[in-house]
Order: C-alpha cells, then structure tokens, then sequence
C-alpha cells in the first residue's frame, strides 16, 4: 500500500476540547458522575455543547442541585477562509454569572473562548483548553477532574477574595490570635506592635 492510500485511510486528528473541572467539594460529592471522564467523544459541530444538571436536555450533565438546569453551550464555529475550528461559550444561567477569563458573562450573553480559557460559575471552575485539528463537521471533547484549581494552576485568583491565612481563620479569629505579632525580629528594624 503506498504512502498516500494510508494517509487517506487513516483518521483524521479532530479539534479536541479537553474541559478539565475542579469543584472543592469534588472528593465528597458525585458531581460528575454523569460525565464521560478520561475518554474522548465526538460531538456534532453543528449541535451546541450544554452543560447543565439537566441530562436530558444538555450534551453533559452535573449532578449538583445548585447547578441550572442549562448551565452553559459551547457552539462551535469557523471564520471564511480558516480551517482552524473556533468556539464561543453563553451563559444559559438565568440564576448565576459565568466568567470567561476573568469576564463575566451575564444570561444569554457570549464571547469567543480563547485556546485556554478560565470558566467560573457557583463553585466550579473549568479549564478549557483548545487542541488545533481538522475543523469538520465534529470535534472531540474529553473531560477531566483536577486535584486542585485550575486558577492555581494557572495564577489566575479571583480579584476580591482575601486569602486565608494559616490558621484557616479569617475574621472570626479570637482576639488573642489576631494581636499576636511576629515572633522574631530583627534588630536593624525599629517596630511598634
């Protein structure tokens, strides 16, 4: 068989949108009992991607009450003269805000989804990452569970959010923990406590 009737008879390498979730109550709870984890599926390019609580509406579902029966869809697109497979992501949240990359998206509104991108809505957060291939009629999707947030990955921490310190204890903290000052000082640095 020559070069050219393999190439032709082998499969074509297909965009792959690889979703890689984080949930910090993940290891308690099956939110993800109904996703096809570790394996890649083809989906229609023509058909959107909805993720929600819903199965029998959305493409994958979560199994967690506070999520929308409709949560989010990816569609799936191409630019005139591009062979590149593109995709935006809308809320469908009528009850929450998602956020792109740090952009918050507020219901049936969309934007352009990066090759990596940030997802946030509730507690959940999504890293998407865009793998380039053959744009046809499908692409792939493969889904993932990460041990820890995608934003600590990525250095991506929400604006807002104060940091917790060591102790686990934010303001709630009894008065003789908050008063106590460093425990060692340096003699070339005047402090008054």
């Amino acid at each position: 068989m020559s070069v050219s009737q393999t190439l032709e008879t082998e499969e074509d390498l297909l965009t792959c949108l690889r979703i890689k979730f984080y949930h910090p109550q993940q290891n308690q709870r099956g939110l993800y009992g109904l996703l096809p984890l570790g394996s890649r599926k083809r989906h229609p390019a023509d058909d959107p991607l909805r993720l929600g609580r819903d199965a029998q509406t959305c493409s994958y579902g979560l199994v967690d009450p506070r999520v929308s029966r409709k949560q989010l869809a990816i569609y799936a697109y191409r630019s005139p003269n591009s062979p590149e497979m593109l995709f935006t992501i809308q809320n469908l949240s009528q009850r929450g805000k998602l956020s792109v990359n740090g952009s918050t998206l507020g219901y049936l509104e969309r934007t352009d989804v990066p090759d990596k991108a940030l997802i946030r809505f509730l507690e959940y957060e999504m890293l998407i990452i865009r793998e380039s291939g053959e744009a046809k009629s499908s692409f792939e999707v493969e889904f993932e569970v990460m041990a820890v947030p995608p934003s600590r990955e990525t250095c991506t921490f929400e604006t807002g959010v104060r940091p917790i310190m060591d102790t686990g204890l934010m303001n709630n903290a009894p008065a003789m923990l908050r008063d106590i000052g460093p425990q060692e000082s340096d003699e070339t640095l005047s402090c008054s406590y």
